[in-house]
């Protein structure tokens, strides 16, 4: 098959939703599958170029505000490289609207991957009122448009898609996979040379945060824990991987970290996924304070590395937490601070650690665009004459 994916950002832009479509997509060129990706253009990348087989498009798009620009001027790249595609994929949100549109003048199937469903989430974010109330607005418009089939990464997704868009039939379960060449435990053993690179002795209780400052992360909530965890846990000390991205939510960050000396909290920016295994291995313990996650991934690659985690019972997180763990509430300080003491005991809940394989995605996403291709309705659709833009 012929797959064009529609999504704003891609590698080298960090993020979950990035490695996840950067991980299936060339999960499908290994299986012989064609897969074109059209995005925004990061500065300092080729408009074209192919990244492990895979086609990449860039847009050009100005600067700031630059996934909504992709929003509006990313449909002629769209319909350019979607016209010889079987399926067109779009995750939630800006790049749904253009890879609906052109499905429908291409008369071609679509796919919503809604990595997140937020609802009236939006109103509790802590975002100001209006553009929560637009972003709630627009999340319910692409929600609204009629795609052929849904793709979603956590059962928490599917049930908060079902809420949101009751009419939403045809969705699929594909757990996101981890890559556990990578993430292995056993391979080597990072936490002596980590830990002797922060300046970190034997006996401090490293707590660490990996990821972006998103409105969604919950981090606000995890700097207000800390002077508590410190009560409860003198010897407690963080590291912070923190993304600059978004840049309001980065500066808020670094202004309530201000206050704290680099003995008491180590901001550091996001390390490569090569050293992240190492920097889990050097912490006692992972802080996720998210108020929603669509799968989480910081999560789940944690527990793969045998680290004792800290999360709320957000989104997914209950879903696929595993290993050593605590769960807490989300939006609270108090209960971050009362989590991270239980761990320090060893008060945790124990479990298997749940495994997560990208041949499994990879399969699942394969049967679900063979089964929309060959449905009725695609078909009848494919016999209409689509538009000719060349």
């Amino acid at each position: 098959m012929k797959h064009c994916f529609v999504y704003e950002y891609y590698h080298p832009h960090l993020g979950g939703g990035e490695s996840l479509l950067k991980q299936l997509a060339e999960g499908l060129v290994e299986r012989g599958h064609q897969c074109t990706v059209v995005t925004a253009r990061l500065a300092e990348t080729p408009a074209r170029e192919l990244i492990n087989g895979v086609e990449v498009r860039r847009v050009r798009v100005p600067r700031r505000g630059d996934r909504y620009w992709f929003t509006l001027m990313g449909l002629p790249a769209v319909l350019a490289a979607a016209g010889g595609a079987d399926i067109i994929h779009a995750p939630t949100y800006n790049g749904a609207i253009a890879a609906w549109t052109a499905a429908r003048m291409l008369r071609k199937p679509v796919v919503l991957h809604p990595f997140e469903v937020l609802g009236r989430l939006w109103l509790k974010l802590g975002i100001r009122p209006v553009p929560a109330a637009g972003f709630m607005a627009f999340e319910r418009l692409v929600l609204s448009l009629p795609f052929d089939a849904y793709g979603c990464i956590s059962r928490h997704t599917m049930r908060s898609l079902a809420a949101a868009a009751p009419a939403a039939g045809k969705a699929f379960l594909a757990y996101p996979g981890i890559d556990y060449s990578l993430f292995d435990p056993g391979a080597q053993d990072g936490r002596k040379e980590i830990r002797r690179q922060l300046g970190i002795d034997g006996d401090t209780f490293l707590c660490m945060y990996s990821g972006r400052p998103g409105f969604i992360k919950g981090l606000e909530f995890l700097v207000d824990a800390i002077p508590e965890i410190r009560q409860k846990v003198p010897t407690a000390r963080f590291l912070l991987l923190l993304a600059n991205q978004p840049e309001t939510k980065y500066r808020e960050a670094l202004a309530a970290l201000a206050r704290f000396r680099e003995d008491e909290v180590i901001v550091r920016p996001p390390v490569s996924r090569a050293e992240l295994p190492l920097y889990f291995q050097a912490s006692d313990c992972v802080i996720v304070p998210s108020l929603n996650e669509g799968f989480g991934f910081t999560c789940v690659e944690a527990c793969t590395m045998g680290r004792p985690v800290v999360a709320t019972r957000a989104g997914s997180l209950p879903e696929v937490i595993s290993g050593r763990y605590v769960l807490v509430e989300p939006g609270s300080a108090a209960a971050i601070a009362t989590g991270v003491e239980r761990v320090h005991r060893g008060d945790c809940q124990v479990s298997g650690i749940k495994r997560f394989e990208w041949q499994d995605a990879i399969d699942r996403h394969i049967q679900a665009c063979e089964d929309l291709l060959a449905s009725p309705g695609c078909a009848q659709r494919s016999q209409g004459r689509p538009y000719d833009f060349k």
